[in-house]
């Protein structure tokens, strides 16, 4: 009898501690983390359980100067971002990024609910904060391949690079449709014809990955570990302000608006783009940080936009002039405009106050606060990142990997322009012989990496010298030429020099200094001294090319007729060896110009299809060659 009621006692001992098990696994149980889980049903869940302080947090991105795990955890801070040339340290390996990130992220999965945050980073030709990235050329010359596929490797590339130190969501690509080169940032529009900016949206897919054949149309999509979130900017009209200056006024009808500047902005969404960035300038007088009627009515309504919107840096303090001065007001605009995550990228204290009395207040609806943290949530949850919240070291083999810097290198001869060779088409001075006497390289941009690639590249503004990896122009014709020819570089040879030293031919490689944004801004759109006197100098005593590095076109018609051939090489980026690839004829040129090439700066604006078009080079132009011979 005693054993017979110590076995049920037993027995209902086991019962109750299976029931018991089973009650703490339903308790564990949470829908949001299950990635079985319908991903309307994990938004859903998650949103339940949030408060408006954690769903603050969400929309708010702050630089990593100001970031820590502590921060991070007590503001439950949604994203953070590297400024142009914000770095953990100077030359960076791919672990020293990774490590950085993990340390922001661990403070992020240490809150309550544990939401990680998503990095986001300016990829605009490359990883190109990086040290050692593999530098693709600037859109300006990545237009001209007219080459969607290629851009679609590029993007893929990018996306390696970017997850090979730990980011997982780039700043690109740039659609604006540049009507004017005086704009500082031209460089980053592939073209003045919104048909090839809507081409080169190809970069969103090699970015992303495609959307697979049943995918919803708008809706975020990221492939896998090996793909970043991509980010469509500046929307919209970025590249149509008056006289080209930077964050300034578009003055267009809608028409013109939405036929000229929406069009990359059509494809992107459709390709399943996760961010789109608002612009700096207005359009008509009004500032695009604050237009309701476009972020929230065209692009979310309209276009069906289902990702997130996010402002420029310091975005919404520009909605007042001088900035910051009524910073309740820019909060208010901002977030009732659309605008779903902040990039401060500093004043998050102040940010979080100002929004959370605005709510609090009904000044802006807890409907609009849940639509901007669902399309935060969609895309975090879409791109894998509550599974996969930590970056890991496996991918950091592809920063400047070889078969990357293989692509750029390609990308470089095909977005090589060709504008003048020799007097006539019965005498062409290019391709160049490999065997000579002895040639003369002149000019600062054959041998000056950081001109080479331009600005955004390991710092915003860009800098001059070794900044990074790559193969310069000099070192490129180096090792192109027969080991028999003597290669002479002077920077800056007097006239005597050039006479006395009997060259075969020069190669004259210069341009523009580095910059971005606004401090590129230019109205005269000259080359930058001593370029013109080099050019003039050299090309007066020997057979010269040309070789222009620039962001744009720029002033070249007073000194055209000295020259026996010119090639536009754009901001070509580390790979060098592309650009002596063409000029020695191993492969010929192919490139046709994606941008007008003015004859006085008084014309500008001036785009093909315009009444008064009287180009020195028409959109279009491109001298080609055939290669010498097989190249292997």
């Amino acid at each position: 009898m005693q054993r017979r009621k110590m076995g049920l006692l037993m027995r209902n001992f086991l019962v109750l501690c299976c029931w018991m098990i089973l009650a703490a696994k339903a308790e564990e149980y949470i829908t949001y983390k299950d990635p079985n889980k319908p991903l309307g049903g994990r938004i859903k869940d998650l949103m339940i359980r949030m408060t408006l302080e954690e769903k603050i947090g969400q929309m708010i991105q702050i630089d990593r100067t100001v970031a820590t795990p502590q921060v991070m955890k007590k503001y439950y801070i949604g994203s953070v971002l590297s400024g142009g040339g914000s770095v953990p340290k100077k030359e960076a390996t791919p672990e020293d990024w990774i490590d950085m990130i993990n340390g922001f992220q661990k403070g992020s999965l240490s809150t309550r609910l544990g939401i990680p945050m998503i990095y986001g980073i300016d990829a605009v030709h490359g990883n190109n904060n990086a040290y050692n990235a593999t530098i693709f050329p600037h859109n300006v010359a990545l237009g001209v391949t007219r080459d969607p596929q290629l851009i679609k490797k590029i993007g893929s590339a990018t996306a390696l690079e970017a997850r090979a130190t730990g980011i997982p969501y780039v700043f690109a690509p740039c659609l604006a449709v540049c009507r004017d080169p005086r704009w500082g940032r031209c460089y980053e529009s592939y073209s003045e014809d919104p048909k090839i900016v809507r081409a080169m949206s190809e970069m969103v897919p090699g970015l992303q990955g495609d959307v697979p054949a049943n995918g919803r149309l708008g809706v975020p999509f990221v492939a896998d570990k090996q793909k970043v979130a991509a980010c469509a900017k500046h929307y919209v009209g970025d590249g149509g302000t008056v006289k080209g200056i930077n964050e300034n006024n578009t003055i267009i009808d809608r028409h013109g608006l939405l036929s000229i500047h929406m069009a990359g902005y059509y494809s992107s969404i459709i390709k399943g783009v996760s961010t789109v960035m608002v612009s700096y300038s207005s359009w008509n007088g009004l500032r695009m940080h604050g237009n309701k009627e476009l972020v929230t009515g065209f692009l979310k309504g309209t276009l069906r936009f289902r990702g997130f919107v996010i402002s420029d840096w310091a975005g919404i303090d520009k909605l007042t002039y001088p900035w910051h001065t009524n910073y309740t007001y820019s909060i208010l605009e901002g977030v009732n405009a659309g605008i779903d995550m902040v990039m401060l990228p500093y004043n998050y204290t102040e940010f979080i106050d100002g929004l959370t009395y605005l709510v609090n207040n009904s000044y802006i609806p807890m409907t609009r606060i849940d639509d901007a943290v669902k399309r935060i949530l969609r895309v975090k949850f879409q791109m894998g990142l509550f599974e996969n919240p930590l970056a890991d070291y496996s991918l950091t083999k592809y920063l400047g990997s070889p078969e990357h810097r293989e692509l750029a290198r390609e990308a470089v001869r095909k977005s090589l322009v060709l504008l003048k060779n020799g007097a006539n088409a019965d005498e062409p001075v290019l391709p160049l012989p490999k065997k000579a006497s002895s040639i003369l390289v002149a000019g600062a941009h054959a041998n000056n990496m950081g001109y080479q690639c331009g600005g955004w590249t390991i710092t915003w503004q860009g800098l001059s010298g070794n900044t990074t990896i790559g193969t310069t122009i000099l070192s490129a014709i180096e090792n192109t030429v027969d080991p028999e020819t003597k290669v002479v570089y002077k920077e800056n040879p007097d006239s005597e020099f050039v006479k006395s030293n009997n060259f075969s031919y020069a190669i004259v490689v210069v341009g523009e200094t580095p910059y971005a944004e606004g401090s590129g801004d230019s109205l005269n759109l000259t080359i930058p001294s001593p370029g013109p006197d080099i050019m003039t100098t050299v090309c007066a005593s020997v057979k010269c090319v040309v070789v222009l590095v620039t962001g744009r076109p720029v002033v070249i018609q007073p000194y055209l007729a000295q020259m026996d051939a010119l090639v536009a090489a754009w901001l070509p980026g580390t790979e060098g060896q592309g650009v002596a690839d063409v000029l020695f004829g191993d492969y010929g040129f192919t490139g046709k110009l994606a941008r007008t090439w003015f004859k006085i700066v008084d014309q500008l604006p001036m785009n093909i299809g315009d009444p008064h078009y009287d180009p020195l080079f028409p959109f279009g132009y491109g001298l080609t060659t055939e290669p010498t011979k097989a190249y292997k």
